[in-house]
């Protein structure tokens, strides 16, 4: 979360970004099936789970490796569980989940009230949303478990048309959810209208113009209206539909078709508009992306028309301090993490940090704010063994010059203050000047790999 962040305006690309984007993975996807089971209802889908209400629920999540019941991939990811539209099934939904779970998400999906006959039941279904919710964050604590250890504590509720209003239902009714997004959202009964006004989490709600099963002004509108928090947003698909959210689906495409008139989007165009809306929205919410509130706030989707009562972006500017060996900050915010070298200092999450006053590389400081964050200015230090090395001048205009390199072959990076490399090569024994005429103007970090060690120096580029 830089204090300048480099403004990108297709949010797919994000991840050129910033080093410290979640949404640059590019993991392949897992899938496992668990049942679980509610001892205070019946019903339900599935079996084998124990007495009560049989949850059967298909989990998509990143992996190593593609398959059925694989390793999940290393690290820890947030979790997505979704609702699927009336007489839908899950598998409607491989659209999403394959464009999400490489980039970090594990998305779950109750397979519940998916029939005809008998008329499913929304409270039920919103029941098992939040159910499953609770049950996996069980299965990030239980050690046999495949997701042991890889959730974090970020959940969001998200569902399609009945799943979206079911999903209302649950995030008002369970404090486990920290977001929630509605894929034209239905009203429900329970009323997902008068469930809304117990949302006190950040929500999206994604609305196609053109929509004649659920119309906006009917359903999503009012939901959106009733929603008390004060970050919400409205996304409006201009020419969209209700079923084009999903693959295409005999039960939905064929209520649609009579309906809805004047959908001027393919399914694939209105699913990209979703995709960018959703994807900086998300990267935020469930992942304080550095760069994802400013580019939903900031770089509006061409066609997307989006109502928003979410603050104003501010960039805001923070100062590290050193003296001694304790680097620290004055600024006010919601969570610090510091970092040596572009790389997390483990434990280092306070205003403040003890370090060795003889340490070599550059330390900065990351900070969150309810709406945004900044990086901090660097702290480097230079190593006693490197004082031979002349660089010069500097500030620099179009060539940087350095003298008295002893090796051959010496890799060099420049970092802009967000910490991605913005130029790189290898100085040749005897070589002295790097060209720098196309840098931007600003302040730059230069990193000469040599051994026994990096050398690091502060350089002005105008």
């Amino acid at each position: 979360m830089p204090i300048t962040i480099f403004k990108c305006f297709i949010i797919v690309v994000l991840g050129l970004c910033s080093t410290h984007l979640v949404i640059a993975q590019n993991l392949s996807v897992g899938h496992t099936t668990l049942t679980f089971n509610d001892p205070t209802r019946t019903g339900g889908f599935g079996n084998g789970a124990g007495p009560g209400r049989q949850i059967q629920t298909e989990i998509y999540y990143p992996a190593a490796a593609a398959g059925e019941n694989v390793a999940v991939a290393n690290g820890q990811f947030p979790l997505i569980v979704f609702g699927h539209g009336f007489a839908m099934n899950w598998d409607a939904y491989s659209n999403i989940w394959n464009q999400l779970v490489p980039l970090g998400y594990i998305m779950a999906f109750p397979r519940t009230e998916s029939g005809l006959f008998p008329s499913p039941s929304h409270n039920d279904f919103g029941l098992d949303i939040a159910l499953v919710a609770q049950k996996m964050s069980e299965q990030a604590q239980l050690s046999t478990s495949l997701f042991y250890g890889n959730l974090t504590d970020y959940t969001c509720a998200m569902g399609h048309s009945m799943g979206g209003g079911a999903a209302v239902l649950a995030a008002s009714q369970s404090t486990i959810f920290d977001c929630y997004v509605g894929l034209a959202p239905a009203e429900t009964n329970p009323s997902a209208i008068s469930a809304a006004a117990a949302l006190q989490i950040p929500s999206l709600i994604l609305s196609g113009s053109n929509d004649g099963v659920t119309p906006p002004a009917q359903h999503h509108i009012p939901i959106y209206d009733a929603i008390p928090h004060e970050c919400k947003s409205l996304a409006n698909l201009i020419g969209g539909g209700h079923c084009y959210f999903a693959n295409t689906n005999f039960n939905c495409d064929f209520g649609e078709s009579t309906t809805s008139t004047g959908i001027s989007l393919t399914r694939a165009e209105q699913q990209s508009l979703m995709y960018q809306q959703i994807f900086s929205w998300l990267s935020y919410f469930l992942n304080s992306s550095c760069v994802g509130y400013e580019a939903f706030i900031d770089y509006p989707v061409p066609g997307i028309d989006l109502t928003t009562t979410c603050p104003a972006f501010v960039q805001n500017t923070v100062v590290i301090t050193q003296n001694g060996n304790l680097l620290s900050t004055t600024t006010q915010a919601n969570t610090y993490q510091w970092y040596l070298n572009n790389q997390q200092v483990a434990g280092a999450s306070n205003d403040s940090l003890i370090i060795d006053p003889n340490f070599s590389g550059a330390y900065n400081l990351l900070v969150t704010y309810d709406y945004g964050c900044a990086y901090s200015n660097n702290i480097v230090s230079l190593e006693e063994n490197r004082s031979a090395f002349q660089i010069f001048p500097n500030p620099a205009q179009k060539t940087l010059y350095i003298l008295g390199l002893g090796q051959s072959n010496i890799p060099y990076y420049l970092y802009n203050p967000e910490g991605r490399v913005v130029l790189s090569g290898t100085i040749e024994k005897g070589q002295d000047a790097i060209d720098i005429e196309n840098l931007k103007n600003g302040t730059y970090l230069l990193q000469l790999v040599a051994e026994p060690s990096s050398f690091h120096k502060v350089l002005i580029a105008h």
